[in-house]
């Protein structure tokens, strides 16, 4: 299999990249900014130049294409580079899975199965959701893969800020209501690769099984990196609770690829 990592550079697509690698794919990545450091072929793509989108298709020619690329508080890359990324890949007539996040749901009815409708309350949640729908419609073969918070072995922005607090390098809260499902991103790199591998259409939930709140993902953290966790305050939201919880159970039975929750990953 021929794979094209769209966000190669980033901290999911790092990941992403060296599975695809392991198991011996054909592949290349993108980056925006700088190349990541696997030994792959990368291309400079920015997901808001259609030029540069068509002409890394053209050059790798993929029977794959995973999009990782994220750009939090930014719409023109968050949605419309999606969407232009999905009229690319049909008209290369290549298989896209597309990385979609819990973000594109309230919280209000708590558990989201694969066959749960968006309704967003965040800006970015809007983003994520306005590009499963452009995704859909350009090219209704994709995959929409929609995960929640991920972290790494101390690189993810969450796990930073955390350990930011725990030290006293910033001062914050963490939320004791603000709940999600953790997943490893080594653990969602594996499912991803696995799921262009495969001939899986529509939408699949890749969540860790443990729904936990940010205060209690932080106190795991400080734990499994020898700090603290006393030196963390905890916090209601100002405004309302986020409990969003993941149900990835029909897609985890379709999966080899096993997806660990927080109390195991984070437990030494």
């Amino acid at each position: 299999m021929s794979l094209l990592i769209v966000g190669g550079s980033g901290h999911l697509g790092r990941r992403v990249v060296r599975r695809a690698v392991a198991v011996g794919h054909a592949m290349a990545a993108t980056y925006t900014s700088r190349p990541g450091d696997a030994d792959v072929r990368w291309l400079p793509v920015d997901l808001r130049a259609p030029d540069q989108i068509a002409t890394a298709l053209a050059a790798v020619r993929p029977s794959a294409v995973i999009n990782v690329a994220v750009r939090p508080a930014d719409w023109a890359t968050t949605a419309d580079g999606a969407a232009r990324l999905a009229a690319a890949t049909r008209g290369h007539g290549c298989r896209l899975v597309h990385v979609s996040s819990d973000a594109v749901f309230s919280g209000r009815d708590v558990h989201y199965d694969e066959a749960a409708l968006p309704d967003p309350v965040t800006p970015y949640g809007a983003a994520k959701a306005a590009a499963e729908t452009a995704v859909r419609a350009l090219t209704p073969s994709a995959v929409i893969a929609r995960t929640s918070l991920i972290i790494g072995d101390g690189d993810s922005k969450h796990e930073t800020f955390v350990r930011d607090l725990a030290t006293g390098r910033r001062d914050g809260e963490l939320f004791v209501d603000d709940i999600r499902c953790p997943i490893h991103a080594d653990d969602l790199a594996a499912a991803l690769v696995e799921i262009a591998e495969g001939d899986h259409a529509g939408t699949v939930h890749l969540p860790g099984p443990d729904a936990v709140s940010r205060y209690e993902l932080g106190v795991l953290l400080t734990r499994r990196d020898g700090l603290d966790p006393a030196l963390l305050r905890p916090a209601h939201r100002p405004d309302s609770p986020r409990d969003i919880r993941l149900d990835g159970t029909h897609t985890q039975k379709e999966l080899t690829t096993r997806l660990r929750g927080a109390h195991k990953f984070l437990t030494r």
